[in-house]
């Protein structure tokens, strides 16, 4: 949904110092076909200074020229959006696909329009009704409920007294059962027709007023008791049922998604039909030469199903995290309400605390964008470094409490193995996901590589920071294996040892606690320190790395007024909401992954670095997908670095700082296939990204190492303590 290129000549201000450049560097990408982020356009040029200079130096001077190459412009709807656009590329900010302002209904596409659409729209003939998705709704919901209907017309034939509203879901009945290309709309009688036999200045009990008469060679008979009988047998007898099937019919069609328009059939069916008396509703079949007659159009469908419902949004949410929303409260009551297990197991509670744990990472990155985008660089700074890593270190936290209390290592175990998985996942399989999906879309992408550099160096830095208590311990400490056995019956000969390990502990644990221990503290103090001197260094003294131009040129009909969906006071308080309820979420997966540690065949170095590593993740995961489609590849991969960077340099720090105040089983000490893994990986990543260009056949690369790392922590024992 990308409005129209704006015209980058027609500046309100008059011409500026740089607006040449800004065209001709427009003119260069659109050759290129780089497409920009929604609600935007990224003008990245991206042809080598070799070839790009000579050309541009032609007709402008030499600096408007070394502009003109590394610009980046970003042009928005408002100063709001810009500055979430921004955002996207500082080091260290949480990247964020959706729009946090309303946009422009003439700038969105008819396919969109459509979306949101309230099925009162008469339109041309589109063709043939007959569609998949029409005869799924015949199958899932059109038989029954036009069965119900004839059920409910039967019942009210029989009170006599009813037989109007018998009439009216006689003809519901046949619109139900197949609704598309006919129209329900709500009448005014002719005053011709408003004479009937002593009823005429009666009032409806339903909507009051003077009751007209239904449309149709007939009217009712009656005096205005008689008829407020008939509305009271109704609304006793038929329209409950109804409308509890309606709303039936409405909840699975909206948690489908796709059926969305039958959601909104079935809503404004109970909302805008069932009240009116039966003469003012006219259901009638449309053709092509048929002209409407007059009145209020209240249902006209054409479609069941719409694929491109996953765009759908409710104030800003997306329809997925709006579904899933109620999945938390469902969590919550069950987990906390049948603490004895006795509804479901603890297999089944663990699954939905960590499912709810996707819609409420949504909404905490919604709200961080918010915040950040209508607030100044020092308070976004802020936000993104105390809520950027809170979903991941509330499970942590929770777990390695929970692990002390129990005296059982295991939790520390598996905290270190979501967290390799949470870095090797975001290194590999994040931004090998983007490459393949976005390459099936183009030929080749580019992206950013300086920008990409600095993500690297940072990473290679925590990288070797995060392990280098483990190579300080496998230098100094001293083998010690559990169980020996002679093979060749020699004593001279080999020996087979089994549960070896580096024993810090010797002498009194002498080496662990004067040498290991002091050094972990120190890595945990340096590297939020190397995190803090990269934002100081991309954000502050070298921002030209990351080529940001905010365009002050506006699109046409677009205000520099911008109407946010979430204020910075609602923000902050769905912020601390979703903390609060992920914090319980958390709790509760701590509290029932023990009977799937003990009893489960998979190694806890699997069910680490894959369903805890990567569940939280899949937020970041779709923004990713979604910037590659749009030929902004250097947004998904920063989103993987990012990720990757805050692992080292904020989460282990956090966790370490955690146990001095908090002791735990925590010790900054992995294994052999952890160091290796991550290792591997950071090379890899850094090997793929020299160029600043990738194609899908690179990011086959990247996932097929990350499955294969995968089948490696799947077939490994279990660590020990487990």
């Amino acid at each position: 949904d990308v409005p129209k290129v704006p015209d980058s000549r027609g500046d309100s201000d008059g011409p500026r110092r740089g607006s040449l450049c800004d065209g001709h560097c427009a003119a260069i990408n659109n050759a290129q076909g780089d497409l920009g982020d929604l609600g935007c356009h990224l003008h990245r040029p991206r042809v080598p200074p070799a070839t790009s200079t000579p050309s541009c130096c032609q007709q402008h001077s030499e600096e408007v020229c070394e502009s003109c190459v590394v610009k980046t412009t970003l042009t928005a709807e408002n100063a709001v959006e810009a500055n979430k656009l921004s955002n996207n590329y500082k080091f260290g900010f949480k990247k964020w696909k959706s729009h946090v302002t309303e946009r422009p209904w003439e700038d969105r596409s008819e396919i969109v329009k459509e979306l949101y659409s309230d099925l009162n729209v008469i339109r041309g003939s589109g063709g043939s009704t007959v569609t998949c998705g029409n005869v799924l709704y015949l199958l899932l919901f059109g038989w029954w409920l036009s069965l119900l209907y004839i059920l409910v017309a039967a019942v009210m034939f029989l009170t006599v007294m009813g037989a109007p509203y018998g009439q009216l879901c006689w003809d519901l009945a046949g619109y139900f059962l197949w609704p598309f290309g006919k129209v329900i709309q709500k009448v005014e009688v002719p005053k011709s027709h408003q004479v009937c036999e002593a009823g005429a200045g009666e009032s409806s009990a339903l909507l009051g007023g003077p009751t007209p008469l239904r449309w149709r060679p007939r009217c009712w008979v009656g005096t205005g008791s008689w008829r407020r009988a008939s509305a009271v047998v109704w609304l006793c007898l038929g329209c409950p049922v109804l409308v509890l099937a309606h709303g039936l019919v409405c909840v699975t069609a909206w948690l489908l998604i796709v059926l969305i328009p039958v959601a909104k059939l079935s809503a404004r069916a109970t909302s805008r039909v069932l009240p009116l008396p039966p003469e003012r509703v006219l259901i009638r079949r449309l053709r092509m030469t048929e002209v409407p007659l007059e009145g209020e159009v209240i249902l006209c469908c054409y479609r069941a199903a719409n694929p491109y419902y996953y765009k759908y949004a409710v104030d800003g949410i997306n329809v997925f995290a709006v579904n899933l929303l109620p999945l938390v409260l469902v969590t919550l009551v069950l987990g906390y309400v049948d603490s004895p297990n006795h509804l479901t197991g603890s297999a089944v509670k663990f699954t939905l605390a960590l499912l709810s744990i996707m819609p409420l990472s949504y909404y905490i990155g919604m709200a961080i964008a918010s915040i950040s985008a209508q607030s100044n660089f020092a308070v976004g700074a802020v936000v993104n470094a105390t809520f950027g890593s809170i979903t991941e270190l509330t499970f942590y936290i929770t777990a390695l409490i929970k692990g002390s209390r129990e005296g059982n290592r295991c939790y520390a175990e598996v905290v270190k193995s979501a967290l390799t998985g949470t870095l090797v996942g975001c290194v590999l399989f994040v931004p090998g996901l983007c490459m393949v999906i976005g390459g099936i879309r183009h030929q080749e992408q580019r992206f950013n590589s300086r920008s990409a550099g600095v993500s690297s160096a940072l990473l290679f830095l925590s990288v070797g920071g995060v392990f280098a208590p483990t190579l300080f311990s496998k230098v100094y400490g001293k083998l010690v294996c559990g169980e020996c056995h002679n093979v060749t019956q020699n004593p001279l000969g080999h020996y087979l040892c089994h549960n070896c390990h580096f024993d810090l502990m010797d002498n009194n644990g002498t080496l662990y606690y004067s040498h290991v221990q002091p050094l972990v503290y120190t890595v945990s103090i340096l590297l939020p320190a190397a995190y803090l001197v990269g934002l100081i260094f991309t954000l502050k003294t070298h921002t030209h790395i990351y080529d940001i131009h905010i365009s002050d040129c506006h699109m046409p009909g677009h205000h520099h007024s911008a109407v946010v969906h979430w204020s910075r006071w609602r923000a902050l308080l769905i912020l601390l909401l979703s903390t609060l309820c992920m914090s319980a979420c958390a709790d509760l997966a701590t509290e029932h992954i023990s009977p799937i540690l003990t009893n489960s065949t998979i190694s806890q170095y699997f069910i680490g670095v894959t369903v805890l590593a990567m569940v939280p993740e899949l937020p970041e995961i779709v923004n990713g997908i979604q910037f590659a489609l749009q030929n902004n590849l250097s947004l998904s991969i920063e989103i993987g670095n990012c990720i990757a960077v805050q692992v080292c340099m904020l989460q282990i720090p956090i966790l370490v700082l955690f146990t001095i105040f908090y002791p735990t089983n925590f010790t900054l000490l992995f294994s052999d296939l952890h160091v290796y893994a991550s290792m591997f990986s950071v090379v890899l990543m850094n090997y793929i990204f020299m160029d600043g260009k990738c194609d899908y056949f690179q990011g086959t690369v990247l996932v097929m190492v990350y499955f294969i790392l995968l089948a490696v922590y799947f077939f490994a024992p279990s660590p020990s303590g487990c």
